[in-house]
């Protein structure tokens, strides 16, 4: 699902207001949990607005869901096998961040069965995301695995400069940003353990 305009929007908006729906939350609510303006969730659910990867981090968070699982819309039957060309894609607009959800959780339309969400990312030269405040209320961990290129990574009051190869585990609701600093585009993995 990359980020393509119109249609991409149309999409977020769909799912969100599903989600939101399915919850039993009303735009006020949704605010209050995600730290996210009424007007902009308001803006988001009619396609007027794109959000970016910081912005739907908080809503996920709200409602209970990962990324994988908020993009992961295709009814499919449930496999231990996740073929490349069935791995929901999507663009951040604002940084230009690639996210290709590789093993999707279950809970989502094609459920591996497992707790464990597994992202590919590629993240541009002199990319960076924030996050203001706490990212979730829930207690996940991750792992950031660097395959290629460096990303400096502010988690709590710490910041660490991975490069290629190093692996850095942290609770999801302890990371405030992280940048590319290099010249050339970072890939790496993260890997959620949605269960913990």
């Amino acid at each position: 699902m990359e980020s393509g305009g119109d249609e991409f929007e149309k999409t977020v908006a769909e799912r969100l207001r599903a989600l939101r729906a399915e919850r039993g939350l009303t735009l006020d609510a949704l605010a209050d949990l995600s730290g996210v303006s009424r007007a902009m969730i308001s803006r988001v659910e009619r396609a007027e607005a794109s959000p970016t990867a910081a912005l739907l981090a908080r809503l996920c968070s709200a409602l209970g869901v990962s990324l994988s699982v908020f993009f992961d819309t295709k009814t499919r039957k449930a496999s231990p096998l996740a073929r490349r060309a069935d791995q929901p894609v999507w663009r951040d607009p604002d940084s230009g961040y690639l996210r290709r959800a590789v093993s999707s959780p279950t809970g989502t339309g094609a459920g591996s069965g497992s707790a464990v969400d597994i992202i590919e990312v590629e993240f541009p030269a002199g990319a960076e995301v924030r996050f203001p405040g706490r990212l979730t209320r829930r207690n996940q961990t991750q792992h950031v695995w660097v395959f290629d290129g460096e990303i400096v990574m502010t988690v709590g009051e710490e910041v660490h400069h991975l490069s290629a190869g190093d692996c850095l585990f942290m609770n999801v609701a302890d990371v405030h940003g992280y940048r590319n600093p290099g010249t050339v585009a970072a890939r790496y993995a993260v890997v959620i353990n949605l269960g913990s």
